[in-house]
């Protein structure tokens, strides 16, 4: 271990370890250590529900109680029900007075219930000092201001005691005739709910109590709940926070006591039942949590984090270890890819150590624990890839010395070149096309090699007969087989290939059949074979009508960073990916692995994959050797990538043994994560398109059922939109450093990659649960116009980019005025609507004129005639 992994190592450690102290620092204001005027009561603990009629013992009662008459002096009940009704007996005990509430709703024969027992009560218990008929019953729209009146008159007509009701500052002012029907103004005034900052809530308060005491100057005024949430969502600027909560209720009680003030702090135990109907933040407000433990919000060091110690010990103690652990892998990394790599890898640490902080200090829903148990493993997931992107990300930027073989070994003078076999598999391939592939392999500046063309399952006579008559007379080294009904498709043809290939070749060679070979091609690289480890070589893929139209332009860059990036440093840990065309391939190694394997569809990664598995280099050039033609049209570029992403799928399901950590150990470690690191964006977008599902059904919720269905954490969606933004920016960097390109260049490979995702994701699940590629139907849309066509080729992504888009505007229209996680969530669904809308986008540009290509394709004679020899 280098000394400099150890200080970076120790460096980053206590940096991110120490965020816990500099972020929960004390908060100085001064305690309150007097006696509370009263408390909102209810004596529900996480195991009670009052809306399932699950009530505490009256044991349990009298055990709150007696914490209360620790506090405070008096308490305020909301309803006569059930056990309620004992509440104020059992406050006597412990010297409390009792301000009794009866809960008025919509249904009048529970209201008489409540009446009658609210009675009963006064006349039970001289404890009683006054009475609230209703709780904001006008606010929720339970009852009308008439009909509260009439419930005020007759219970004031049945009892001497002051009788008033409970509402919101507002209504009081609004309906000033409610006030002439009670004895005093029992007024809730809470900042919280108003939006308003912990710093100017309490000016929020006086301003509202001298506001009705200017208009109703003859009655008393109690302020019947004020408080503040710990926990819970942020509403506009008002934040809930342990800080928060102590700040508000200190300042309050000390201005209180100055001005005499009467009022029930809300409240006096947490109440998690209370998320049901109010949502997260209302299980919070109690000076007591639901484990009846005081809070520090009266008297005590206010900070957010009290457990901060113990959170930046395991930020060290599972941080350093794993980037010390990470450091040590033989990436060959600069001193600053080594600093950038440790900070991407403890912020990883601290996320998770942050969530689960965030987490551990909340009451849990069944609701919540079902949310977090996909959401967890997401982000989970998430931060995996944002590490390997990030090692892939230091490792183009900040590599020091290479282990690649860039030039081959050279041969001695005298030694034969060994011969090539050169297999072109083919499918109803238009003959003009085959034709200029076969004559560029004619022109290799290479002595001893053959061409096998395979055309396997071509329905169209028209495409492989001009090929056949084309190759009968070019001697015996190049061959021309037809196979009308060949089993295992492209794997089956390279089989045959095989099986009829020189016994005297030790190479073969493999090209797509659009592909023009350079003339140095072999003579280039086969030196490679020299080392009897080597198996394949394998040069990138090109193309030769990349600048053809703006689609073309931007599908092209979006290939080149694979080429540019991930397969070079690939080749630093012998885990190339191998693709179908220019690729050289030991003969003895092919045979010794079994050949192609025919029920893979990306046969050529799966042969690649058991090259290493049996012991075997593999060698990668970025200089190019041939170039091929790209898809026409977005559809062909979709069904590729679909066809790649689904055959990565096929091979993790067959190989799973040897790509575990702990598997047969046919494979490097560092083979191993590379070809699991480059499949795990893949599945990611799998994963992505199921996350997009919950999140269409969880904004319904959040819109129809708001009280039930808050915005996920809000540290969900920092490190979901965050690791967006850093994947973007990752490639725009690199793309800036290592790939060739312009500025627009970046942008439309960046668009063309986020076009697939939706394709790339139902390949990988179907590929999971299925075994043989489904057939993908091409559309019918010659005759349609342009637009038509466009829309149609990219419906689903269109459709679910308006469902995403649709969904994110109504959350800002409804919730996202006072939330800013419900800002948030909408944000994350238009994050989440991009790749769709890009899908759009591309197959538009493919399909309008802007997109056509500028040029036509040449018949073939004119365009031999159009290509000089200095061309070649």
């Amino acid at each position: 271990m280098r000394i400099s992994n150890w200080i970076i190592g120790l460096v980053t450690a206590a940096f991110f370890a120490g965020a816990w102290g500099i972020t929960n620092r004390p908060v100085e204001e001064q305690p309150w250590r007097g006696e509370l005027r009263g408390l909102s009561f209810a004596p529900y603990n996480d195991a009670h529900n009052p809306m399932t009629k699950v009530d505490p013992t009256p044991e349990e009662i009298s055990k709150d109680l007696k914490a209360v008459a620790s506090v405070a002096r008096s308490v305020r009940t909301y309803t006569t029900e059930g056990v309620m009704m004992q509440v104020p007996r059992l406050a006597w005990k412990q010297g409390l007075t009792v301000t009794a509430g009866a809960w008025i709703g919509p249904d009048l024969d529970a209201n008489k219930r409540e009446i009658t027992n609210l009675i009963d009560m006064t006349r039970s218990n001289g404890n009683i000092t006054q009475l609230i008929v209703g709780n904001e019953s006008v606010l929720r729209g339970d009852v009308t201001v008439p009909e509260l009146m009439q419930y005020i008159r007759a219970v004031k007509a049945l009892t001497p005691l002051p009788v008033s009701t409970a509402e919101p500052w507002h209504v009081w002012l609004a309906h000033p005739e409610l006030a002439d029907q009670v004895d005093f103004i029992a007024v809730h005034i809470l900042p919280f709910w108003e939006g308003i900052d912990a710093d100017q809530a309490l000016q929020f308060v006086m301003e509202r109590l001298e506001d009705l005491e200017r208009k109703f100057p003859n009655k008393r005024v109690v302020i019947s709940e004020i408080g503040w949430p710990s926990e819970g969502l942020t509403r506009k600027d008002a934040v809930a926070s342990p800080v928060n909560q102590g700040l508000f209720l200190r300042r309050f009680l000390t201005i209180a006591k100055e001005r005499n003030l009467d009022y029930f702090v809300i409240e006096a135990f947490d109440q998690p039942w209370k998320m049901q109907v109010e949502g997260g933040v209302g299980a919070y407000w109690g000076i007591f949590d639901a484990d009846r433990h005081l809070k520090p919000a009266l008297d005590g060091v206010l900070m957010n984090r009290p457990d901060w110690p113990w959170l930046s010990l395991a930020t060290l103690a599972i941080g350093l270890p794993f980037v010390l652990w990470l450091l040590r892998q033989e990436l060959g990394l600069k001193r600053r890819g080594r600093l950038f790599l440790a900070i991407l890898a403890q912020g990883a640490v601290s996320a998770t150590v942050w969530i689960y902080a965030a987490y551990s200090g909340l009451y849990l829903t069944d609701l919540d624990i079902g949310v977090l148990s996909v959401i967890a493993p997401a982000t989970l997931l998430l931060l995996g890839i944002f590490l390997t992107e990030g090692i892939e990300m230091v490792e183009c930027l900040w590599r020091g010395s290479s282990h690649r073989r860039l030039a081959p070994p050279a041969l001695p003078a005298d030694a034969p070149l060994p011969m090539v076999s050169i297999h072109v598999p083919c499918r109803n391939e238009p003959a003009d096309m085959m034709i200029r592939t076969i004559k560029a392999l004619e022109r290799l500046d290479y002595p001893n090699y053959e061409v096998l063309i395979i055309d396997n399952n071509s329905t169209d006579d028209s495409c492989w007969q001009p090929v056949e008559v084309y190759c009968r007379n070019l001697g015996p080294n190049i061959r021309f087989f037809h196979l009308p009904k060949w089993p295992g498709f492209k794997a089956g043809a390279l089989n045959f290939a095989l099986a009829h290939t020189n016994p005297e070749a030790q190479i073969v060679a493999t090209i797509d059949s659009d592909y023009e070979v350079s003339r140095e091609w072999l003579k280039d690289l086969v030196g490679h074979f020299s080392d009897p480890q080597v198996a394949l070589v394998q040069a990138p893929q090109d193309y030769r009508d990349g600048k053809d139209d703006i689609f073309k332009r931007l599908c092209f860059w979006e290939y080149a960073g694979f080429f540019h990036l991930g397969m070079k440093s690939r080749d630093e840990h012998n885990a190339i990916i191998q693709h179908g065309t220019m690729a050289l391939i030991r003969k003895a190694a092919l045979e010794r692995v079994g050949g192609w394997a025919e029920w893979c569809i990306t046969e050529d990664a799966e042969l690649g994959l058991r090259l290493f598995e049996a012991g075997y280099r593999a060698v990668y050039t970025e200089k190019s050797y041939g170039k091929g033609l790209m898809p026409d049209s977005f559809d062909a570029f979709r069904k590729q990538r679909y066809r790649w992403a689904y055959g990565a799928m096929q091979i993790m399901k067959t190989h799973w043994r040897e790509l575990l950590p702990w598997g047969e150990r046919k494979l490097t470690r560092a083979q191993r994560y590379q070809f699991v690191a480059g499949w795990l964006p893949w599945i990611a977008d799998g994963f992505q398109l199921l996350f997009v599902a919950l999140a269409l059904v969880w904004t319904a919720g959040m819109i129809l059922l708001p009280q039930f269905i808050e915005p996920p954490l809000t540290l969900f969606l920092i490190v979901t939109l965050g690791m967006f933004a850093f994947k973007v920016g990752k490639s725009l960097w690199l793309y800036t450093q290592r790939v060739p390109c312009t500025l627009l260049e970046r942008l439309g490979a960046s668009l063309a990659g986020l076009a697939l995702a939706h394709t790339v994701a139902k390949a990988v699940w179907r590929g999971t649960f299925t075994a043989n590629l489904p057939f993908m139907r091409t559309p019918k849309l010659e005759n349609q116009p342009a637009f038509i066509r466009g829309l149609l080729a990219a419906w689903e992504e269109t459709l679910i980019a308006a469902l995403l888009i649709g969904s994110g505007v109504l959350i800002m229209m409804t919730r996202g005025v006072i939330e800013p996680a419900a800002k948030l969530w909408a944000m994350l669904l238009f994050v989440q609507a991009l790749p769709f809308a890009t899908a759009l986008l591309l197959s538009m540009i493919n399909a309008l004129p802007l997109g056509q290509r500028r040029r036509v394709s040449l018949p073939m004679a004119a365009a031999e005639q159009a290509k000089s020899p200095a061309a070649e």
